[in-house]
């Protein structure tokens, strides 16, 4: 009588050990267990993403200001649309400072909350030309006391304008070191300190980049791909989100999507129609 067929799919939609240790430490990685792990996922990360950067468009300091204003409640996407005609309208703080409010209203109406963010960029522009000689300050302290400009606009400035190392916490990044358990609190500001402590500062605003980049294609916020993720062993919340090889695949986004994969270990189990398909679909928002 034949042997029955092996039910490889089953197999691979299992938790492997490695898996199932990482959830099982949880509760009882010591602090060196956990810094080793940060930054074996921080090497993953920069293996996975070695292109990862602000996805707002910008030339200056000043025109990356605005855009992350106007990236509040709204894509990356749809900024970049905008600011081409608003960069060459208000090249200058005095510019927003002095602009007809209906007219800076109508050209950045598509981003939403368009009054609000009227305000803040001529509350902005004015702060800037009193203040700052109409420089966008290169500093924390300043840059958090600007109208529109909170600690997270702050650290993208830093970051990505001056080459000042800064975490990002955005929805993304909070909701993926939670999962892979670096911290459990809530708090931004509380969130960027503990994370601090777990990642070398030179890294902290590329670590910021590619954590957001693996929250829009691979670790989603209802649906993560942990089947297809290059980080499952070593995160505690592999197990969330599919671990089907195939079905996790068919979850994984944007044009990264075939080096993932074959990071991941997988790629050869997937046709390659899924991968084309899902390489051609755009990170979620």
């Amino acid at each position: 009588m034949p042997e029955p067929a092996r039910n490889t799919r089953a197999k691979s939609a299992g938790t492997p050990p490695d898996q199932r240790a990482a959830r099982s430490r949880k509760g009882e990685e010591t602090r060196l267990g956990l810094v080793r792990r940060a930054r074996r996922m921080l090497r993953a990360l920069a293996e996975a993403y070695p292109d990862a950067h602000c996805e707002l468009d910008f030339n200056t300091p000043l025109e990356l200001a605005v855009a992350t204003i106007l990236s509040a409640q709204c894509t990356d996407k749809r900024v970049n649309e905008v600011t081409p005609a608003l960069f060459r309208r208000y090249p200058t703080a005095a510019d927003y400072a002095g602009a007809d409010r209906t007219e800076l209203e109508e050209v950045i109406r598509s981003t939403g909350f368009y009054r609000n963010k009227t305000s803040s960029l001529m509350g902005l522009g004015a702060a800037l030309v009193e203040n700052h000689g109409g420089e966008v300050p290169a500093n924390l302290e300043d840059l958090v006391k600007l109208p529109g400009i909170g600690r997270k606009t702050a650290n993208v400035i830093l970051g990505n304008a001056f080459g000042v190392p800064g975490i990002t916490v955005d929805t993304h990044f909070g909701r993926l070191v939670r999962r892979w358990g670096w911290t459990d609190l809530e708090d931004a500001v509380k969130v960027e300190h503990a994370v601090g402590e777990l990642i070398p500062r030179k890294e902290w605003t590329m670590l910021s980049h590619r954590v957001i980049f693996h929250g829009r294609r691979v670790c989603h916020s209802r649906k993560p791909a942990c089947g297809a993720c290059l980080l499952a062993k070593d995160c505690p919340s592999y197990g969330i989100g599919p671990t089907d090889h195939l079905e996790a695949a068919k979850l994984v986004r944007g044009p990264e999507t075939p080096r993932l994969l074959e990071l991941a270990g997988i790629v050869e189990e997937v046709p390659e129609k899924t991968v084309a398909t899902q390489a051609a679909k755009e990170p979620v928002a």
